[in-house]
């Protein structure tokens, strides 16, 4: 295995494939990576991504407000909403992260399930809210993958829209203090919404944006709701003009004036290609894919092809995969928990039920989709390196390490790692190992792996 290929299995896609390390000579992908590493990279971002591992997973999940119709009295919809979180909803939470999973370890396209996984984590929804567990899986497969090798604007304006955002975030009860609603409610304007797609999702805290074009771009996004259980498609957005604030709101010096959904859907597009925009996630990007300050000429380049393609993500990748800058043989980007899991599993083949997959995040401290604050997980080395999550590493990598041992020859594992690029000091420690699963730990704990 050369250094390119291992570069294009680990840096840009999620580890050397399914079974590689069994002693059944290369993988599939680990072969086609070996003949030509970005050939096989770019013609990933041509694959369905929204495959048949999805097939007949309900539209929007199941949401919380579409059980509050009418008729109900708010104490049967808090009891019907309890009883859904404890039964369906987790039910459906299980089989998404399952179809999910197998996809990231098993699928054909693994940069495009880093891609997915880079850009749900970016337009975070979170089960800290526990409401959310049953809508979470849906936002990804509704507003992530369809859009993810498509234009960022149409990718942000289906993130935003997605009645798990507009939950997650409150917008769906936010009303225009001057709407027909509004001036009969008790209930008024909610920001979170717009905060964080200023901060987080568009320019970045210091995009020079103020207090006021928070509150203008609240008052755009007002009308912005979930349909409940007595509306047409209860749990799906649904726009509600008796909540939008009337008039014209100034946003970034620019003026949205007139009614319906298309006046928000305006003011995103402009926030998707504003030039800090474009620059922020061009270094979050290049940072995710190179090292965790990346090298401004790759930003640089991403930002020109983002600009000349509006947004066009596949040239934005395609650009990234022939940057010089993300192919540095040096692996500087620290494995979050939940890629470094995936990466075992890639290559031990590892046949664990999901639930016991599932189980692994959580106690790795990467539960799917339940990241601490709308900021999402984070992509740095430092917030991963800390003694406890390492010895958690070490501890579980062992476990896996005894179930594979007496199947696995630590050195055709050791060389579906790393080929020619071992390093000599692991070798020799693998090969004075005391047992098998000693030296698979080894391997899989080292620095070479934990890293990519």
């Amino acid at each position: 295995m050369t250094p390119a290929a291992l570069i294009a299995l680990n840096r840009f896609g999620l580890g050397a494939d399914l079974g590689a390390g069994l002693g059944a000579g290369p993988s599939s992908q680990s072969a086609e990576a070996a003949r030509d590493p970005r050939g096989w990279l770019r013609r990933q971002l041509a694959h369905q991504p929204t495959p048949a591992a999805f097939a007949g997973l309900p539209a929007g999940g199941v949401s919380v407000p579409q059980l509050a119709a009418k008729d109900k009295t708010a104490a049967a919809v808090a009891k019907e909403a309890e009883k859904m979180l404890r039964e369906e909803a987790r039910a459906l939470y299980a089989r998404e992260m399952t179809a999910r999973l197998a996809m990231q370890i098993a699928g054909p396209a693994p940069l495009l399930e880093r891609l997915i996984a880079f850009w749900s984590n970016h337009f975070t929804v979170s089960i800290q809210r526990p409401a959310l567990i049953g809508m979470v899986g849906a936002f990804e497969r509704e507003a992530i993958r369809p859009h993810v090798t498509g234009r960022f604007v149409d990718l942000m304006l289906a993130a935003e829209s997605h009645p798990a955002m507009l939950f997650y975030l409150d917008n769906y009860q936010s009303i225009g203090p001057n709407s027909p609603a509004g001036r009969r409610s008790k209930r008024g304007l909610n920001e979170n919404l717009a905060r964080e797609i200023l901060e987080l999702h568009s320019l970045g805290v210091d995009g020079g944006y103020g207090q006021d074009d928070v509150r203008a771009l609240a008052c755009i996004l007002t009308g912005w709701s979930i349909a409940r259980g007595d509306d047409p498609s209860p749990g799906q957005f649904m726009f509600r003009p008796q909540t939008q604030e009337p008039g014209g709101q100034t946003l970034l010096g620019a003026t949205y004036d007139g009614a319906g959904k298309r006046r928000a859907e305006s003011a995103l597009a402009a926030l998707a290609r504003h030039p800090r925009t474009i620059k922020r996630l061009c270094a979050k990007l290049a940072a995710h894919f190179s090292q965790d300050d990346p090298p401004p000429t790759l930003v640089a380049r991403l930002a020109q092809v983002w600009t000349q393609t509006d947004g066009d993500m596949s040239a934005v990748y395609a650009a990234l995969i022939d940057s010089p800058e993300a192919w540095e043989p040096t692996p500087r980007k620290m494995k979050s928990p939940h890629d470094f899991a995936i990466s075992v599993w890639r290559l031990l083949g590892d046949d664990s039920p999901a639930k016991s997959r599932l189980e692994s995040l959580a106690l790795l401290g990467q539960t799917s989709f339940a990241a601490p604050s709308p900021a999402g997980w984070p992509d740095r080395e430092a917030d991963w390196l800390g003694p406890e999550a390492l010895v958690q590493r070490i501890e579980w990598t062992h476990h896996m390490a005894e179930k594979v041992a007496p199947r696995v020859d630590p050195a055709q594992l050791l060389d579906a790692a790393f080929g020619e690029s071992a390093p000599i000091a692991l070798k020799q420690a693998v090969s004075r190992a005391p047992s098998a699963a000693d030296a698979v730990t080894l391997i899989l704990v080292s620095p070479f792996f934990m890293r990519r």
